[in-house]
């Protein structure tokens, strides 16, 4: 019989070990990458930083990296997180990859690698000389912690030739490491953590819940990605820690299954676009900026523009980060995450991330789709560390003052 490292029978029927999901499926299903994040040629613009004063952050060219610097005085700090949370689809194997390099540990020094925001998730902690995986939560409405010190995980310490150590090899935090995480979420599943050392995930701890706990573990499988580093006192020298790439993975896919909705303008009131070559906000969308909606997860699946003055040619974007100015925001629903503003009277700013033309004509228009193959693409985000949202926008102009043009635009509220 053949059987894994840690002594678990496998063969073609029975897969084992890190050789199945997080929900025991051989991982031969198709994955789907929801998210990843490298820094070949500069800060990708993927992550919300704060720091404080006296530290910097800083990408590096020629290691395609972002080093995250602190000096020697206490509470220094900087927090990189996603401007995106990842949806956790229940039943769906959710993997999580991080790449970095850890300062040497030291009295006063704390670093934190993980699937995990304010209030929830699981993260690497390297605290002064120690080295936890921690499992955070907000179910009761309060922060918790469960600390795991590396000599008590439960499948392989890494701590080098000894019995808790199957893997016989020594973890070293200040070499390169792939850290990996999968999670089986559904409110009571298990969280696995662990390393790839060698092309071998080496599974070292995991956080079982069902048929232990009388509530969900933490409040959502649905996070962001963090880096942290912070003096918790006064350090003998600087530290570094070095962010390079991160990946969240869907393991067998992923299907859309939330709650449509949709805005226009009103079919009595198109949009004016006064001045010919000015782009106007026709229709923005952002998250509630409140705690418990801005974590939400809301996809554009679709956009329709419909051109009104004849001989008149317009050119529309969908724009991300922008600022709209004017008008009102409107909140979409008591169930909703959303609100939108139909009434901006100017734009700027912002990052296009679709771009078309078309032509007004008495023959009518057809509806210009943004596809939901592109899925996490359009998603909303924010700045999870200042609690603001980021906008979506469609924005229009014509080459003619004056041209008019009707809108929608629809989206897909993942979290219910």
């Amino acid at each position: 019989m053949l059987a894994d490292p840690y002594g678990n029978r496998i063969g073609p029927a029975n897969p084992s070990g890190t050789a199945v999901d997080a929900f025991g499926r051989a991982r031969v299903s198709m994955p789907l990458t929801l998210f990843d994040s490298s820094h070949r040629y500069r800060d990708n613009g993927l992550w919300s930083t704060s720091n404080t004063a006296g530290t910097t952050y800083a990408h590096t060219f020629h290691e395609g990296l972002v080093k995250l610097n602190v000096r020697t005085g206490a509470n220094q700090e900087i927090i990189r997180e996603t401007t995106k949370v990842f949806s956790y689809q229940p039943g769906k194997s959710l993997q999580i990859m991080n790449t970095f390099v850890m300062n040497p540990a030291k009295t006063g020094l704390r670093q934190r690698i993980g699937y995990f925001g304010a209030n929830n998730g699981v993260y690497l902690e390297q605290s002064n000389n120690d080295i936890y995986f921690v499992e955070r939560s907000w179910n009761t409405g309060a922060l918790a912690e469960t600390r795991v010190s590396q000599a008590n995980w439960n499948i392989d310490t890494l701590l080098g030739d000894v019995d808790s150590s199957p893997s016989h090899r020594t973890l070293d935090l200040t070499k390169a490491q792939i850290l990996f995480s999968d999670i089986e979420w559904l409110g009571v599943g298990s969280i696995r953590c662990g390393f790839v050392i060698d092309g071998q995930l080496i599974h070292c701890h995991s956080f079982h819940h069902a048929n232990f706990i009388t509530s969900t573990y933490i409040s959502t499988g649905s996070l962001p990605v963090r880096y942290e580093i912070k003096n918790t006192g006064v350090t003998a020298s600087n530290s570094t820690l070095k962010q390079i790439c991160t990946t969240v993975i869907s393991e067998g896919g992923y299907e859309l299954r939330g709650a449509q909705q949709a805005i226009e303008t009103a079919i009595g009131a198109p949009r004016d676009l006064t001045t010919a070559g000015t782009y106007y906000p026709v229709i923005s969308l952002r998250l509630k900026a409140t705690p418990n909606r801005l974590d939400a997860i809301v996809i554009l699946t679709a956009l329709s523009l419909l051109a009104i003055t004849n001989n008149a040619n317009y050119n529309w974007k969908v724009v991300t980060g922008g600022t709209t100015t004017g008008g009102s925001w409107v909140d979409a629903g008591i169930n909703s995450a959303v609100e939108y503003n139909i009434s901006g009277t100017s734009f700027a700013g912002g990052r296009a991330m679709a771009s078309g033309f078309l032509s007004g004509s008495n023959q009518g228009s057809t509806p210009t789709d943004i596809l939901k193959e592109a899925l996490f693409k359009f998603q909303l985000e924010r700045n999870g560390l200042t609690l603001a949202p980021f906008e979506l926008t469609l924005v229009a102009a014509s080459d003619t003052n004056g041209a008019d043009v009707y809108a929608s635009m629809d989206w897909e509220e993942i979290s219910r």
